[in-house]
């Protein structure tokens, strides 16, 4: 896989991608630059068949501090004082968090350091995510005047409505123990079997079908969106055209006959 400076790309034989920020004189915020490379590449992940998980590291001390605060300020001096500037940016950044949960991969988060602001909502849009036990998360946008609206989308998805007020509201330092009870990631961890741990998550994920993941990662967020009777409608249609599909019939043969399944992630 191609390597930029700023995003390192690379696929292993068991079909795990590893996209790893790497603008670390920035600490990986998510400049107009980052996003366009993040975007672009989940867009490529979804449509590789070679690839089956992602998992989105970083290098440096933090995993990504959240937008370039100097890039968007140096958008003020256009003619409408940076309105139209931060509507693009705002759609870019939109765009790549839709584009990981519509991605048809599981996206699996790997994160060190700090993740704040928009750097949080890159963690909560994951599917998964596996944190050092060093590793911080905030929404810090109180602090400067500007509330985390749109860390708030992803943030308010994936842990209980209380504790997402705390965090918007404060703007204070979370743990990565305390970020583990309350859902924003799966598992906190020592550093150094962070990245063991991790890749041991994805090629357990790697093994199944992709057909499957990719019918049951849809489904997941399609259907939490739904009325409880619509939801139940909607994956009942889902399980009877999965039924139907080839895998699903060797893994239901393969179980039956006590035997490892051969895929055909059809």
């Amino acid at each position: 896989m191609s390597t930029s400076d700023i995003l390192q790309r690379d696929l292993d034989a068991s079909g795990i991608l590893r996209l790893t920020l790497n603008d670390v004189g920035r600490r990986n915020a998510l400049s107009e630059a980052m996003l366009a490379e993040l975007g672009a590449a989940f867009d490529a992940a979804g449509a590789d068949q070679a690839v089956r998980v992602v998992v989105l590291a970083a290098n440096g001390p933090a995993f990504c501090a959240g937008h370039d605060l100097k890039e968007m300020t140096a958008g003020r001096s256009a003619d409408d004082g940076g309105k139209a500037y931060f509507a693009k940016i705002m759609s870019m950044c939109a765009g790549v968090m839709q584009g990981i949960v519509n991605c048809p991969k599981p996206v699996i988060a790997e994160v060190t350091g700090v993740a704040t602001a928009a750097g949080c909502q890159l963690v909560a849009s994951c599917d998964l995510a596996i944190a050092s036990d060093s590793a911080s998360f905030s929404t810090p946008g109180v602090h400067i005047g500007l509330f985390c609206s749109t860390p708030m989308v992803a943030l308010s998805r994936n842990v209980a409505n209380k504790h997402a007020m705390e965090m918007l509201l404060t703007g204070d330092m979370t743990s990565a123990t305390r970020a583990a009870e309350i859902g924003l990631v799966n598992h906190a961890v020592a550093s150094d079997v962070l990245q063991d741990t991790t890749m041991e998550l994805a090629r357990k994920i790697a093994s199944k079908s992709s057909m499957t993941l990719a019918t049951g990662k849809r489904a997941f967020y399609a259907q939490r969106e739904m009325t409880l009777s619509d939801a139940y409608d909607y994956a009942s249609r889902v399980m009877v055209e999965n039924m139907l599909a080839q895998d699903a019939r060797e893994g239901i043969s393969a179980f039956i006959e006590k035997r490892s399944p051969h895929w055909q992630d059809a």
